[in-house]
């Protein structure tokens, strides 16, 4: 059995993460993290682990490989898609993904990690990334502006009841709009909805400018 900690401060990420490797009979997630505390905290708790980090966490990486190190675990770290790797293999990270990084990858390389090997990454070929701007600008125009505001409060982690109150309808009328969003996008529940939207630039960009606009209207 692999055991995994999951340590990233972007809820989304964290939850999307633990679907995917939930779905695995070889993994066990034993701890979830939102911060470098206690991201800490679960590395002394638990040894001979797998631990999936964010980059965004700024952890201090001697420090982290070496407690990593200490408790006989191994480390991966989710990097930004436009981050480089060099920092993170100078420090001894035995593995590199990219948060675009699809369900599959993700779990060859948790379990390459965990029997010793080294896992990298590819950087996606210049094409990948074009047709990627291309499915989040035909659904960022395919939105209606409402959808879209709806859209930018899932992300932010919004439940329908506060979506609601902050658009001045009802959850039922929010519901409505959900299932027309899920059709849109072609995903089956809000935390696909975020994924989708976040992986996507274009849809995320516009999603994160609707965000901030409705931010200053408050």
């Amino acid at each position: 059995m692999n055991k995994i900690i999951l340590a990233d401060n972007q809820a989304i990420f964290r939850a999307g993460t633990a679907k995917i490797l939930a779905m695995e009979d070889d993994f066990r997630i034993i701890a979830q993290c939102p911060d470098c505390d206690r991201m800490y905290q679960s590395i002394e708790t638990f040894r001979g682990v797998v631990l999936l980090f964010a980059a965004t966490l700024k952890a201090d990486l001697p420090v982290l490989v070496e407690r990593i190190a200490n408790a006989g675990s191994r480390a991966i770290a989710i990097m930004e898609n436009n981050e480089q790797p060099q920092q993170f293999l100078a420090a001894g990270v035995q593995g590199l993904v990219y948060r675009n990084v699809s369900g599959p990858a993700l779990i060859d390389c948790v379990r390459r990690v965990a029997v010793g090997e080294r896992f990298q990454q590819q950087v996606l070929n210049t094409l990948e990334p074009l047709e990627e701007d291309v499915v989040g600008a035909r659904v960022r125009d395919r939105l209606t502006p409402k959808e879209m505001k709806i859209v930018a409060l899932i992300v932010q982690g919004c439940k329908n009841k506060e979506i609601a109150i902050r658009l001045g309808t009802t959850e039922q009328v929010v519901k409505n709009y959900l299932r027309s969003v899920y059709d849109k996008t072609g995903v089956s529940d809000r935390l696909e909805l975020a994924l989708f939207t976040i992986h996507h630039k274009i849809l995320a960009e516009a999603a994160a400018e609707v965000g901030n606009l409705m931010m200053q209207e408050n």
